[in-house]
C-alpha cells in the first residue's frame, strides 16, 4: 500500500499548520489515501512520526510531497537525510521524495491571479483587509 505525506516547514502560527493538515485531507479526499501532514519543525507530527503512523497502518511505500516553493537548504540537505534515516529505521518502507512546487506551471497562473487581485485593491490594503500601525514596519 502507498501513503502520502504533505511535508511543510511548520510554524508557530497554528492556522498555518492547520492549512497543511487541510491540504493533506483534501488530497486524501481526492483518492490519495492515506495522506497525512508532517512538519520539519515547530509543529507535529514531524516526518518520523508521520512515517511511523503510516507504517503502522501497513503502508510500505510513502511518497513525500514537499509543500515548499523552492529547493532551499531544507530540501537539499535536511529532507534527504531524514528520508535516509527513516528508511534505515523502517526497513520495510520505501520513502520517495518528489520535487517541490517550484517550476510547476500552475504557480504562474496563481501569481497572475494574485497580481490581478492586488491591482484591484485600494492603496494600503493588506491581506487581512486593513493596514494597522505596523504597515510601515513590514
Amino acid at each position: 500500500m502507498t501513503g502520502f505525506v504533505v511535508f511543510a516547514h511548520g510554524s508557530r502560527i497554528d492556522s498555518a499548520n492547520a492549512s497543511v493538515h487541510s491540504m493533506a485531507a483534501a488530497l486524501e479526499q481526492e483518492g490519495y489515501s492515506p495522506a497525512v501532514a508532517a512538519f520539519l519543525e515547530l509543529a507535529h507530527p514531524d516526518l518520523a512520526e508521520a512515517v511511523g503512523l503510516l507504517a503502522s497502518r501497513g503502508v510500505r511505500r510513502i511518497i513525500v510531497l514537499p509543500y515548499f516553493l523552492t529547493m532551499g537548504i531544507h530540501l537539499t540537505r535536511d529532507l534527504p537525510r531524514i528520508a535516509r534515516e527513516l528508511e534505515s529505521i523502517y526497513k520495510e518502507v520505501e520513502v520517495i521524495v518528489t520535487e517541490p512546487l517550484d517550476g510547476h506551471p500552475a504557480l504562474l497562473q496563481i501569481l497572475r491571479e494574485r497580481a490581478q487581485a492586488g491591482l484591484a485593491m485600494p492603496g494600503q490594503q493588506q491581506l487581512n483587509g486593513s493596514c494597522d500601525s505596523d504597515c510601515a514596519s513590514h
